[in-house]
């Protein structure tokens, strides 16, 4: 019984503004925070996961998902892709643009810099 009275004393001693706060971010899903992300900047997967504390491999799903959410819609927003490029020899048609390679198909090499996306 003590312990739940502390619990109770210590969230009464949080302001109002800061709770709201909380609570709003831990509503929204991996999805919405993605794409409320996108809305504001471009973001690598890699950005995506370290500023959104999730794995790329989440949120390249989370990004194709929003992608085909927002082509259903009547607005004029679209997710923006920057394919993932070649910095050895330029390379930049990969057959799947949310992707991450491990290589580049003409030159080999495994110095790739990821898709960068955006909403506009």
């Amino acid at each position: 019984m003590g312990f739940f009275l502390r619990t109770v004393q210590f969230g009464a001693l949080l302001s109002e503004d800061v709770r709201s706060t909380t609570v709003r971010e831990a509503d929204r899903t991996t999805r919405e925070r993605v794409e409320a992300h996108l809305r504001e900047t471009t973001a690598t997967p890699s950005s995506l996961a370290r500023t959104l504390e999730i794995t790329p491999d989440t949120a390249l799903d989370a990004v194709q998902h929003v992608a085909r959410s927002l082509d259903g819609t009547d607005g004029d927003e679209r997710v923006l892709v920057a394919p993932p490029t070649c910095r050895d020899c330029g390379f930049d048609r990969f057959d799947d643009l949310a992707n991450r390679p491990s290589r580049c198909p003409d030159c080999r090499s495994e110095a790739i810099d990821e898709p960068t996306f955006t909403i506009r």
